[in-house]
Parts: C-alpha cells; structure tokens; sequence
C-alpha cells in the first residue's frame, strides 16, 4: 500500500479504538464491523505473541517443544484465556459504543437495538471463551448465547424490512431489518428491494439472503464434541464469517448509496441547455452598483 492508505487506514482504526468520542460516520460503523468478522483473528494475535516471545523464531512447527505452546499460549490455559476473551470482545465493544452515541445524537430507538445486537455478540464470545477453558460443563450455555446471538443477528442484518432505518424515520418493530432492506413490498423481484444497482445479477441476492442465514449459524460445528479438530473447526467457522462479511459489504454499501439518493444527500448535477453570456459574480457586482447608484440619487 502506498503510504498515503497506510497512514489513513492508522487515523480510521485510531478513531474506532476511541469509539463515541466523535460523532460516527457511516465509514466508521463499517469499518467496526469488519473488524467483528475478524474477532476469531484478533484474538489470536495473543497467541502470537506469546509463542514467539517463549519459543523464538528457531523452531519448527512440528518440534516437540513448539507443541507444548497449544497448552501453555492456547485459549485452554489458566492464564491465557482472559486474553484471548479481551481482545475479540473489543471489535463488538467498539461497535456497541458507537451504537450509544449514535443513539444520544438521533434519538432514534432502533439504535438501541443495535447496540443489543453488539453486546449480546459480547457474551457470546466470552461465554465461547470460557467453554473452551472450562469444558463441558459450560457448553450449553455456550448454544443458548449462540443461538440467541444469530437469531438477533439474523433479524437485525439481513432483511426482510420494509424500509432501511437510515433512509426512514419508522417504529423500531418496523425498521428493526435495516442493513439491506429486502423483502420491500411490490419489488420486481419477490424478497428483494424495489430499488437495485446489480440488476443483472439478481440471482445473487438470494444466495447472499441464504448463505448469511447458514453461516450465522455455523457455530452449530462446535456440537460434536471431539476436541482434536476443534482448532480445525474453529478457522473453517472464522473463514466462512469474512467470507460473509465479504458479500455484506456489497449490498450494505449498495443500501446506503440507494438511502443517500432517496433523501437527496447525493446529488449530480447536470449541465443545463445554454450557457450564461456574463459571469454570475460579474454580474451581481453590476447589479450592486446600480443599486447603490439608486440610493445616492434618492439621497441627493
């Protein structure tokens, strides 16, 4: 990347670790979420460290020594799974702050309900966190917080709504499925917005409509129980989750854009038929002075 992106990618992630000190901005809320979809990422960079900082670099995976980093750094031991809980609630804390400050500068309610969806994110991954270092004995609370997190989820960002709640001031029960506004009524498409950008490639919203509702689920792989292929099972789930993020982006962009137009926050100007002979400054200067030349004949 050139150094101008770097630096502004640093000032964009500075301001989402100072989430609700400034007002949020639609790129702000964005960039939270993607870091959301990388929490399994995130909270692994403590593993890094610590293998690294005890093992150096002169080892290969495969040594007998490098092995016993799984239970000294893993997420199963005593002093490492605080850690590991920390660092991925912090995306979805972001994300709830913004939720808050979004709400005291609009007022609007379904912000609240937004920033529901952020926390309860917040108990699921600790209570994940938690059943990987306490074991079976807090595995069901573990399917009781992810499933309640995906429902909500489900129902928050992907669809069937009759309008976004940034293009409409609605009750909360009505805009409660913003992030795409699908399933609006007398659409061209049956469970698809009125208005779309990637006409020609329809049959691609219902695959995002499908797959988002299947991989909000995709921690139903954590039920068998065999803890050999956990970690496996753990990158598949993390993968499959920026896979998701991936296709949002597109059509949560695609919405805002389409809400931007609606309430005329974007324009583009067209030119007009004719041209001006006199330049618009030039000629309020002239009409100026023929006014003053106005006021000085009557006061003389």
């Amino acid at each position: 990347m050139r150094g101008s992106t770097r630096w502004w990618i640093i000032k964009k992630t500075a301001k989402l670790g100072a989430s609700g000190i400034w007002n949020v901005e639609f790129l702000d809320l964005w960039l939270g979420d993607q870091f959301c979809s990388l929490a399994y990422s995130i909270s692994n960079l403590y593993f890094v460290g610590c293998f690294y900082t005890r093992y150096g670099f002169g080892f290969s995976a495969h040594d007998p020594q490098a092995q016993e980093a799984w239970s000294t750094c893993g997420l199963t031991s005593t002093k490492s799974w605080g850690w590991y809980c920390l660092l991925g609630v912090l995306p979805y804390f972001a994300r709830f702050v913004q939720s808050l400050r979004r709400y005291r500068d609009s007022k609007r309610p379904g912000q609240l309900v937004n920033a529901g969806k952020y926390g309860i994110g917040m108990v699921e991954h600790f209570v994940y966190c938690y059943w990987r270092y306490q074991g079976i004995n807090s595995y069901f609370l573990f399917c009781f917080a992810a499933t309640v997190n995906s429902l909500y989820a489900c129902a928050w960002a992907s669809p069937p709504a009759f309008g976004s709640f940034d293009c409409h001031d609605m009750s909360v029960f009505q805009d409660v499925m913003v992030d795409w506004s699908m399933c609006e009524p007398y659409a061209r498409y049956p469970l698809l917005r009125r208005d779309l950008v990637y006409k020609s490639s329809a049959l691609f919203y219902y695959f995002a409509l499908i797959s988002n509702l299947c991989i909000r689920f995709i921690w139903l792989i954590y039920i068998y129980l065999d803890e050999t292929s956990i970690e496996l099972r753990t990158f598949v789930a993390a993968v499959l989750e920026m896979l998701r993020r991936v296709q949002w982006n597109f059509y949560r962009v695609e919405n805002k854009h389409l809400c931007n137009m609606a309430e005329y926050r974007i324009t583009r100007e067209l030119p007009l038929p004719y041209q001006f002979d006199a330049d618009p400054k030039e000629e309020e200067a002239e009409i100026a002075r023929l006014q003053l030349k106005k006021r000085l004949a009557r006061l003389s």
